[in-house]
Formats: C-alpha cells, sequence, structure tokens
C-alpha cells in the first residue's frame, strides 16, 4: 500500500501555496549537509539514496511541523553540541523558505564516526 504524503496549505490573496511534505524533508537533508559535527543525516544514516528517507514530517492540523531526522556525528565533537545546533539550523532553514512554524525538531543520534 501506498504511502499518502501529507502537505501544509496556505491560503494567500490569489489562491493557495500548496507544500508536499517532500519539500520539507529536501530542506533538512540539505541543511544536515552543511552542519559541523554532522557527519551523516538523513537518507545517509538508514543506507537508502533517496532523499527524505531518516526524516521524518508530521504536519499538525494548524500546519504547523514536527520534524525527527537521524544523524550520525564526527567522533570527538559534543553530541548535545551538534544535537542543538541540527535543531536550530533546521528550525531557521524550514522557517525561512516555507513560512511554516516548526514546534520541534527531535534529533536521533545512530552513531558516532570518525571522520
Amino acid at each position: 500500500m501506498a504511502e499518502s504524503k501529507q502537505y501544509i496549505t496556505q491560503s494567500q490573496d490569489n489562491g493557495s501555496v500548496i507544500i508536499s511534505e517532500d519539500v520539507i524533508a529536501t530542506i533538512v537533508e540539505h541543511t544536515l549537509t552543511e552542519i559541523e559535527g554532522v557527519v551523516k543525516g538523513g537518507s545517509e544514516v538508514v543506507g537508502k539514496k533517496s532523499w527524505g528517507k531518516g526524516i521524518r514530517i508530521a504536519i499538525a492540523e494548524d500546519n504547523s511541523l514536527t520534524i525527527g531526522c537521524n544523524i550520525v556525528v564526527a567522533y570527538g565533537e559534543s553530541v548535545i553540541n551538534v544535537a542543538k545546533a541540527v535543531q536550530s539550523a533546521v528550525t531557521n532553514a524550514v522557517e525561512s523558505v516555507t513560512g511554516v512554524s516548526v514546534v520541534d525538531v527531535d534529533v536521533n543520534v545512530c552513531g558516532i564516526v570518525r571522520k
């Protein structure tokens, strides 16, 4: 059975803007590649080659988002500091690109590896 996709709908003066959860996942994937201390993020962690795997998006009725993502941290980095950086960067990126409020960013640290 195929998964049903979630969408964010924002009413505008001249119509509506509909944003797929895939767009949010892509923003998160790109953001994870830019964070210091993150060796792997999202789809890289789960071994999938398609964007968005390893990222969970939940859209509430008020269109606010809860995002979950998997990461692998570089050995020697503070796991807590990297996770906080991920939360901040993902929140800022998603909110600035989509204009949608991010309520939570849950970070699942799946491992630590040497670079």
